[in-house]
């Protein structure tokens, strides 16, 4: 779809940077993707608990949440999906710019789509975290009963049975749900920024 032509970008006075150097962190996009029920949701609402604790100004975007308001107008055809993610991106841009470390919970199946949130920020403000999981394990939880609605044929499009989840090829983390603990995957994510010195999280 064409934009308009008749607009001009207006160059802010207060810069991402000059928020950063105030706050003493980097804003960034811990972009969580993974199969439905793989933790991305619990992890994603923990792990800004521990970094808004630290001093770290933080917000989540959740799938869910999400479908309510800003894109309550969307179904879950691939095309729609694609929709859902780049929206979803171009707000977490604006949240970056803020100076917000964004937080985002989405199953974003497709590699494309989350390629194309990466290249709208600047080079290390989109880390990748792969929320590892099986689908049996994935299944055995099925806290919302979605799994099983979808193997009875009662939803259609559903990632992991009736669509494809791609995984990343090379996400900054992965964390393995099924095999450690809450406690553990957080602390994997702000060991990761604090060694990347995109936040200073000392205790």
């Amino acid at each position: 779809m064409k934009g308009p032509t008749n607009i001009t970008w207006h160059n802010p006075t207060v810069t991402k940077a000059d928020r950063a150097r105030k706050q003493g962190y980097r804003p960034c996009i811990l972009w969580l993707t993974g199969l439905p029920s793989s933790g991305k949701s619990t992890l994603a609402h923990e792990l800004e608990a521990r970094l808004f604790a630290k001093g770290c100004h933080t917000y989540v975007l959740d799938g869910d949440n999400i479908r309510h308001g800003l894109n309550k107008d969307l179904g879950f055809s691939p095309e729609d999906r694609s929709e859902n993610i780049r929206r979803v991106g171009e707000v977490a841009k604006l949240m970056v710019d803020a100076g917000l470390v964004v937080i985002t919970a989405f199953i974003s199946p497709y590699i494309a789509d989350r390629q194309m949130v990466r290249n709208l920020v600047s080079d290390g403000e989109f880390i990748e975290v792969y929320v590892k999981c099986s689908l049996e394990e994935c299944k055995r939880r099925d806290p919302k009963g979605l799994y099983a609605k979808a193997q009875k044929g009662e939803i259609t499009g559903f990632t992991g049975i009736s669509a494809p989840y791609e995984k990343p090829v090379n996400p900054e983390i992965m964390i393995d749900t099924e095999k450690s603990s809450l406690d553990e995957c957080v602390q994997q994510v702000i060991n990761y920024l604090s060694e990347s010195k995109l936040a200073k999280l000392e205790d």
